[in-house]
């Protein structure tokens, strides 16, 4: 890692953010009156693509502060450096060595070549799936709105859901459509792709051109985690809230509304049903989905289902007493096993430590408390409520509040990348001390 890039990338976020609290707060984006935490919590949700909300969206904010809102969720899916480098090849300018390597580190990139190629093609996916994904929300909405309003719902949800954002401008999400098809197999649609990062879906065009013949373990890893990550909550879902928060709907919407909740779980904020009538035992084990996340190189936020796939891959090795880990066909060093260990134990950390300070301060419930900073860190945005349509975060002091969007940015960065700028670079020792032997 290099400290400047991080950092650079670091502030681009805050400047950022501090840009969208600044322009929230002006008469001409917000109705009624807007605090300066509201505005903050407001900003860092949309840049951080979480969809945790202080405020109504369709109701506290003007249609500015809704085009806003959506810009910052744009910017902020792709990573404000990114943008800009973007713009600099759009003016045929030349691209340096160093705003190649901050471009690597924005996009979890392995190496720095072919960046502006790779960069082409990712603002050629983005067009495409947006506007596919707005054509067809736009021409679902008709069906309920005239055609102006209808488009400008198409495309904010769109862009939402494609940079994993899961802001809506319905009050109550997306509950209304619960059992539409168009809807749930569109948005959860956008956001897989979003989700599951820039590096695979660009392997798999060129998988697909047949310009490469072999899929690499990352993509690999990505996809079937993602697919096992899916599959397994949405039978979490049914066999949880069967007769509990799915009580009542039909078969059919049954499954609609847990393959909808599921696919948020991870990635996205938007809901079909009211997540306060979820079981204990369903919050609790959705925790786990929300901290792992998505894909490194993506929208989506939290731990990344790599990081998760390659300490379970450890722990089954080391079980077996092998040492030499291996997936797909190829062995995973023992560096990136340990890494993943490292991101997992410092994420767990992070989070524990804000739930416990939650709790404590705000005095509420203790499991709504930790989904809610679980949401938070896996920049997810599903919540409870506040029992009301807003989300949970909205019944915390302003401490709590500041304590939310830390851990937002946290989740948005990469737990790794926020440890790194605070304990700084690893000095390499040039002293090898004897093995000492320790009884486990």
């Amino acid at each position: 890692m290099h400290t400047s890039e991080i950092k650079l990338i670091l502030y681009s976020f805050i400047g950022l953010i501090l840009v969208g609290t600044f322009l929230l707060l002006m008469p001409f984006s917000h109705n009624g009156s807007l605090g300066f935490i509201d505005a903050l919590f407001t900003a860092t949700s949309a840049v951080c693509v979480t969809g945790l909300i202080v405020k109504d969206t369709p109701v506290d904010f003007t249609t500015t502060g809704q085009l806003i809102i959506l810009v910052l969720i744009q910017i902020g899916g792709l990573g404000y450096m990114t943008a800009v480098t973007f713009l600099a090849v759009m003016r045929r300018q030349k691209i340096g060595h160093r705003d190649r390597l901050i471009l690597q580190e924005s996009l979890n990139l392995p190496g720095a070549h072919g960046l502006v190629r790779f960069l082409k093609i990712v603002f050629v996916f983005i067009l495409v799936f947006e506007v596919a994904g707005m054509i067809i929300l736009t021409l679902r909405f008709w069906v309920d709105m005239p055609l102006g309003k209808a488009t400008w719902f198409g495309l904010f949800h769109s862009v939402s859901a494609f940079n994993n954002a899961g802001f809506s401008l319905f009050r109550d999400n997306l509950i209304g459509y619960r059992g539409d098809v168009v809807i749930n197999l569109t948005i959860p649609a956008l956001i897989i792709t979003g989700g599951i990062g820039y590096l695979v879906l660009t392997e798999l065009y060129h998988y697909q051109k047949k310009e490469v013949f072999r899929l690499s373990t990352h993509t690999k890893i990505v996809l079937w985690m993602s697919l096992f990550l899916i599959v397994a909550g949405i039978v979490l879902l049914l066999s949880l809230e069967w007769n509990n928060a799915l009580k009542g709907l039909s078969w059919g919407d049954k499954l609609l509304a847990a393959w909808f909740a599921s696919v948020n779980y991870r990635t996205a904020g938007f809901n079909s049903m009211d997540l306060s009538t979820l079981s204990d035992a369903n919050l609790f084990f959705s925790t786990f989905f929300m901290m792992t996340g998505g894909a490194p190189g993506g929208t989506a936020g939290g731990i990344k289902v790599t990081a998760v796939a390659l300490a379970l891959i450890g722990v089954w090795y080391t079980l077996r007493g092998d040492e030499h880990a291996h997936i797909f066909k190829r062995s995973i060093s023992q560096y990136h096993i340990n890494k993943s260990y490292a991101i997992i134990f410092v994420a767990t950390a992070y989070v524990a430590m804000s739930t416990v300070f939650l709790s404590e301060v705000e005095r509420l419930p203790f499991l709504r408390t930790l989904f809610e900073t679980c949401s938070a860190f896996g920049t997810v945005g599903v919540s409870t409520g506040n029992g009301g349509v807003l989300s949970y975060s909205a019944l915390f002091s302003d401490f709590g509040k500041m304590n939310i969007i830390i851990l937002m940015f946290m989740g948005r960065i990469g737990v790794f990348a926020f440890t790194f700028i605070i304990v700084g670079k690893a000095v390499q020792s040039r002293i090898k001390y004897p093995e000492g032997k320790v009884v486990l």
